[in-house]
């Protein structure tokens, strides 16, 4: 890399990241066997490497060519509905046309007079068809550059090179068939990581368990998203444990958790003599898990000098402890963790954008325990066994209202706040107790469950007339989508409305298929 490149990478110019990041990419879905999981990695991918607030992937079912399935990762600041409504034009566009997608204003756009804007908010588009041998099979749409910027030529170019790399994934019919079917998760898949003590059995707790899977597959690095207390230091372990890296060392750090002024040290190792107090070589965390995983937890607070550092281990493979003249060779996978947003920080000029890219590889979001309502009963008795075994207490059950006021209590601390929630019960009963009840709870959750009793007793009165009438609608809409096996197309035809006020009314009632894990 010349001077200026350098420095070019050194500041962050925004630019587009380089075709090493393709490469990347290749060898991560050359790993996957899960057609799912590899839709889902090039729609973070794509919106990533060409800083897009929404990327809105479209795929045909290739067997009946009217089924549609879509993938999604949009901005918290959009409107699904709309975005819906442009998706459809520009896909729609790309699949009849065949052609590239590059519009810098989609409201004055000829091409999408069509669409009834209802706001200038949604301007700058860019897209590519996906083609299984002559037949266009589904598109990938980026909608708005994030920071305001428009799409460029040189965006498109990229986006096509990125085409390029992902197409011969979609080559595969029977594999893009099983998409679109949607196969219960096994059973045994369940059973596996509860060994580990990843417990639930909700959807977004499968998919998390699916991409632990695919990530333990490939090694490459891999970036946790998620809320604290989400449990990302076990979702690390896991990967790890089904890696083939699992006989070598685990290492973890807090970067939160750590001075400034040690952190080198912590990491990198010191030689004898280094500083005041360092009177013997000593491994830094990197070297001790040397063949192994480092897990980064709260990645977003490395300070900036140690970025450089990091960054320089992660493409060259090498360390230099503190005081020290030798280089010494490391082959460490790091797997980082974050609460907050790590993209927000680079645009606020507090983490390195090419230390991002290197890191931001493998990303996969860490649910919260609100987004896995499903799973809170199961965790909880979960950690009543724990504790019970722990405490040598005789406990094995909550009681019904108990149970059903654990899950209906809010957790803003998530699965760790639970936890430490039923250990702090497990203290108040005696050892002879066998079932936890009201009786059993501390006072102050006495009040709380009493209170919220009172609140449930007051919300249980004769639903409204629009609630009936909402009701009454979903159970028609349902029974239509079932009757033609779940074609929005046929159903809209068999109620004798438009397709999209279908699709419009499906959003506002909440309608999925949720019986085998489809949705619409």
């Amino acid at each position: 890399m010349n001077s200026q490149n350098h420095q070019a990478a050194e500041q962050g110019t925004g630019a587009l990241p380089s075709y090493s990041e393709l490469i990347d990419l290749a060898a991560i879905l050359n790993a996957q066997n899960d057609i799912a999981e590899i839709v889902r990695i090039i729609t973070e991918q794509a919106s990533l490497l060409l800083g897009a607030e929404n990327a809105i992937l479209l795929l045909v079912n290739p067997r009946t060519r009217e089924t549609l399935r879509t993938v999604n990762r949009l901005s918290p600041k959009s409107h699904d509905a709309f975005l819906h409504e442009i998706q459809l034009h520009t896909s729609g566009y790309m699949m009849h046309s065949g052609n590239n997608l590059l519009s810098r204003d989609l409201v004055h756009d000829a091409r999408f007079s069509g669409i009834k804007f209802k706001s200038d908010n949604y301007r700058s588009a860019l897209g590519i068809p996906f083609r299984s041998s002559s037949t266009v099979i589904g598109s990938i749409v980026l909608i708005n550059k994030k920071g305001g910027g428009l799409f460029e030529e040189k965006d498109l170019d990229y986006l096509v090179k990125f085409g390029q790399i992902i197409t011969p994934f979609f080559n595969n019919i029977q594999q893009l068939q099983i998409f679109f079917e949607h196969p219960i998760p096994e059973s045994v898949l369940l059973k596996k990581y509860a060994n580990l003590g990843l417990i639930g059995r909700s959807e977004k707790f499968i998919a998390l368990l699916q991409a632990i899977e695919a990530a333990s597959r490939c090694d490459v690095r891999v970036m946790l998203q998620g809320p604290s207390g989400t449990g990302k230091e076990l979702v690390a372990r896991a990967i790890h444990k089904m890696s083939e890296r699992r006989d070598a060392p685990f290492v973890a750090i807090d970067c939160g958790a750590i001075p400034s002024a040690l952190f080198e040290s912590e990491l990198l190792g010191h030689v004898k003599g280094a500083f005041t107090g360092s009177t013997t070589d000593r491994k830094g965390l990197i070297e001790e898990a040397d063949q192994g995983t480092l897990f980064m937890d709260e990645i977003v607070n490395l300070p900036l000098e140690m970025q450089s550092k990091l960054l320089r281990v992660l493409q060259e493979g090498e360390i230099r402890p503190v005081g020290s003249n030798k280089i010494r060779k490391v082959n460490v996978r790091v797997i980082a963790a974050a609460s907050s947003s790590l993209e927000k920080r680079v645009q606020e000029g507090l983490f390195r954008e090419d230390l991002f890219y290197r890191l931001y590889v493998y990303p996969i979001p860490v649910p919260s325990l609100q987004e896995r309502g499903q799973d809170i009963g199961l965790l909880a008795g979960h950690f009543l066994e724990k504790f019970a075994a722990e405490q040598h207490k005789k406990v094995d059950a909550f009681s019904a209202q108990v149970l059903e006021f654990i899950k209906t209590r809010p957790w803003p601390g998530n699965i760790r706040e639970l936890e430490n929630f039923v250990e702090r019960l497990m203290t108040y009963i005696s050892p002879e107790t066998t079932t936890l009840t009201k009786a059993d709870l501390p006072a102050d959750l006495q009040q709380e469950f009493t209170a919220k009793l009172s609140i449930d007793q007051d919300e249980a009165v004769q639903p409204s007339l629009g609630e009936q009438v909402d009701a009454y609608e979903a159970n028609l809409i349902r029974l239509a989508l079932k009757n033609n096996n779940w074609s929005q197309t046929r159903a809209a035809r068999a109620l004798k409305i438009p397709v999209q006020t279908l699709h419009n009314k499906m959003v506002k009632l909440n309608i999925h298929r949720r019986d085998n894990g489809e949705s619409t």
